[in-house]
């Protein structure tokens, strides 16, 4: 017997949420993909992912501009 999804029933992991946040940090999530993602994304999960995506981007950004102060101060 297949189980029916309830209205307030998610089924996407955090690791599925990671995935439809890095895609959406850059803008390229296709309509279907998107529609998908709002019916089967927990809300707290995609907060959560969109604050931990939001951190590594700053801190990826901060090394980067670390690294290349590094070599014009030299």
């Amino acid at each position: 017997m297949q189980e029916s999804n309830k209205p307030g029933q998610r089924k996407a992991s955090f690791p599925a949420t990671m995935r439809a946040v890095f895609w959406s940090f850059f803008g390229v999530r296709k309509g279907k993909d998107s529609a998908h993602d709002v019916a089967n994304l927990n809300p707290v999960h995609v907060v959560l992912a969109g604050v931990l995506g939001a951190a590594i981007l700053i801190v990826v950004l901060i090394i980067i501009v670390k690294l290349v102060l590094a070599k014009v101060i030299i």
